[in-house]
Formats: structure tokens, sequence, C-alpha cells
């Protein structure tokens, strides 16, 4: 059954989208507005020079946009995830999880952003918080602009009234399992010059 339409899921105004890539650069990140999927996949993949190790977290976004597909390319780039899915997490768990916790590029996205410009992503393992917060050597993320949302009440709000259910729906289906919000970053300012990139997509992507 498709997820019906909310406030959550419409494209925001060109002059809000605009205040927003403003007030995100003022917090110290670059900000690329771009206006659909197949133009963010070539903002983010320009920014990653070929043969470089990079990674990413289970993004809807970046699998709508192509990303995830060209990342995985051996012949491009080095994706960690190649690596991680051969090892065995039961008797490699250390190692994996050493692997994928500073990668020279983390691509991925966020669930909300405030008008004021502050990221908001939730996870259930919270295995991409990490490399978003401070371990990556490059963050790259792709966000749609129905993410963007009026304050920090309104982006919990999207995650648990939105995100969390379609979620939810997801690994149900995959998986016949339950999963929850088990841990939220809240980015309200980047602390290195040039590390983060926000690409903004004026049509709706990802969820």
């Amino acid at each position: 059954m498709e997820q019906l339409r909310t406030e959550f899921d419409i494209a925001t105004s060109e002059e809000t989208l605009q205040q927003v890539a403003e007030r995100i650069r003022e917090r110290n990140m670059e900000v690329v507005i771009v206006n659909n999927a197949e133009e963010g996949r070539q903002a983010a993949l320009e920014r990653i020079p070929q043969g470089a190790q990079v990674h990413s977290g289970k993004s809807k976004t970046l699998q709508d946009a192509g990303i995830l597909d060209a990342i995985m390319d051996p012949s491009q780039y080095n994706a960690l995830r190649h690596q991680m899915l051969k090892m065995d997490r039961k008797t490699q768990g250390q190692e994996i999880r050493k692997l994928i916790a500073a990668p020279d590029f983390m691509l991925g996205s966020v669930n909300a952003v405030t008008e004021s410009g502050i990221l908001v992503a939730a996870s259930a393992t919270a295995s991409q918080i990490g490399p978003y917060a401070n371990t990556a050597g490059k963050l790259i993320l792709v966000v749609g602009s129905q993410k963007i949302v009026p304050d920090l009440e309104t982006a919990f709000r999207r995650i648990r009234e939105y995100v969390q259910p379609w979620e939810e729906a997801q690994v149900r289906k995959a998986a016949n399992m339950s999963t929850f919000v088990g841990k939220i970053l809240i980015v309200e300012r980047e602390w290195v010059n040039g590390r983060t990139t926000v690409i903004l997509v004026r049509e709706p992507i990802g969820i």
C-alpha cells in the first residue's frame, strides 16, 4: 500500500529553499541546490574522486537518485560495502565496525532540515551517525526539499509520524521484524571547513 500524502512529502517553496540553503551555509556547510534526482546524483558523484574509498547508509534518497548503484561500481570507487558483505557479522563484528567507522567519503541523507538550517537524522542501529557526525573524512548529504520543516519539534514529529512507520513497513516486508528509532543526530554546525556538503533537491526524493 502506498503511503498517503501528508505535509511531510510536499516540496517546499523556492523562497524557503533559498533561505534554508543560506542558513545551512552560515553553519559552515557547503550547499548546492539542484532540480531533480538526476542532478542530485551528478552533484554527489562529481565530488568523489575516482577510486576513492566510499561508504553510505541505507538511504531511499540515494537509492532513488541512483547513487547507491553508482558508488558500488568497482571500476569507479572503492565501496566499503563490498568488503563488509564478504565478512561474517557473528565472527567479524569488530572488524566490520572498524571498517565502516571512518570512510574517506560518506554519503547519505537526513530525515529533516529545519528552516533555521539544523539537520536531523534518526537511525535504529546508528551505524551511519558516527561518520555523519565526525569520523568520515568528507560527508555528502542529498536531501529532498520536502524534508524542510519549520522547527525541531516538527522534525521529530516528521520522524515519528512519517519516516518511522514507513521504515517499519519496509523491515516487516523484508525481514518480518520490527524496527524503532534508536538514536537521533542533530547537526547544528560543522567544525571542519569544507567537510560537509548538502545537496538540496527541489523535487521530493526519498522519505
